[in-house]
């Protein structure tokens, strides 16, 4: 995947250079850096209570990533069920480098970015019910996301929204649904950073346009 977003950025990079030189950077700083680090508090409503959330995402070329996500109910008082969950997985925003590479901006910054982080995720989940342990076999969360950015750049405040729905193993393996504990759908409200710079994972040899 890496080389493959590699070649992505080597395509793009040369074909937007003239435009880039002559008018303004309508990737509003994303390819200042090839790493974005987003951390994000906020707030997983699921059913029963609310659950406090901390999220933390690695993206790269604003791409594709992983992401890390725990919810705390007791943490706020709520008597959510299951009371915690920690899932971990990955993240893919097809959109940036195909509307980009094509020059089909819209013009608004905060639009261009909002559009743009439209994303899916995939990955596991570990859920605590009350009076138990974390579950020892995860279950399979997927979700789409986006975030609406409070600056009309790349690196700065966003509000995060993130939806989907959580299979405990047992319902993956066609047992009985015992709650929501083994199927639910949840939805994530969140003030999240995000703060692109360069790491250099692959080093094209060439300046950002």
């Amino acid at each position: 995947m890496t080389r493959a977003l590699a070649i992505a950025l080597a395509i793009v990079t040369t074909s937007s250079v003239a435009g880039a030189v002559d008018g303004p950077d309508t990737s509003y700083g994303r390819i200042d850096g090839d790493v974005a680090v987003v951390g994000a508090l906020g707030m997983t409503l699921v059913p029963g209570a609310p659950r406090a959330t901390a999220d933390a995402r690695f993206r790269y070329l604003s791409t594709a990533g992983a992401f890390f996500t725990y919810e705390d109910g007791p943490l706020i008082g709520a008597s959510s069920e299951p009371r915690r969950a920690f899932a971990m997985g990955a993240e893919l925003r097809p959109l940036f480098l195909a509307r980009w590479a094509r020059g089909l901006e819209w013009g608004h910054p905060r639009l261009d970015l909002a559009f743009d982080s439209i994303g899916l995720d995939l990955g596991a989940v570990l859920l605590q019910p009350e009076g138990k342990r974390f579950a020892g076999t995860p279950g399979l969360q997927a979700g789409i996301g986006f975030e609406l950015p409070i600056m009309a750049k790349a690196s700065g405040l966003f509000v995060a929204v993130h939806t989907g729905v959580r299979w405990s193993n047992t319902a993956l393996g066609g047992g009985p649904l015992a709650g929501p504990g083994d199927r639910a759908a949840f939805l994530t409200l969140a003030f999240s950073w995000q703060q692109i710079f360069g790491a250099h994972v692959v080093d094209l040899g060439d300046p950002a346009p």
